[in-house]
């Protein structure tokens, strides 16, 4: 059996992180793998020969990153085609956008009204998720915001 390397040891540990959110194990190697690897971009085909997965493993994966937003599809100078990268600020952005949130409140709230309003019977359970998500919705924007003046001050020292 051959060693590993360190990056692919990574990617495997990422898609065991994922998988137990309920994530494709290939989406999780492909993460992994996106976020150590040098390049920092990479084609189809050295994703498939990095990670061990067939082309249409790594095709649903990446369809998947980049249709979540953490991946993206760039030229390669000399290359014909794409390659795929991780954008440095791709969780942040994620993060930031509170539509997710916004949907699950209000996809509560609906369900509140199915059930008979807020003070019907066995409605708990639909007003917690709903105050959670409304403050989710509420808070991530500011804890971007505070990471975001954090992370920008720490730059600043170096040079």
């Amino acid at each position: 059996m051959t060693e590993l390397t360190a990056q692919r040891r990574y990617a495997e540990d990422a898609a065991v992180v994922l998988s137990g959110l309920g994530l494709p194990p290939a989406y999780g190697k492909l993460l992994g793998w996106l976020l150590v690897c040098d390049p920092p971009w990479q084609t189809s085909g050295q994703l498939a020969e990095g990670l061990g997965l067939s082309k249409g493993s790594v095709s649903t994966g990446m369809r998947l990153l980049e249709t979540s937003g953490l991946a993206r599809r760039v030229p390669v100078p000399g290359h014909r085609g794409h390659a795929y990268e991780v954008r440095p600020d791709a969780i942040i952005r994620i993060a930031a956008d509170a539509t997710k949130f916004r949907a699950f409140r209000e996809l509560m709230e609906r369900g509140l009204a199915v059930v008979g309003g807020e003070d019907a019977p066995g409605t708990e359970r639909l007003r917690v998720m709903r105050d959670f998500y409304a403050f989710i919705e509420r808070e991530v924007p500011k804890l971007v915001e505070r990471f975001e003046a954090e992370y920008q001050g720490k730059g600043e020292g170096d040079g």
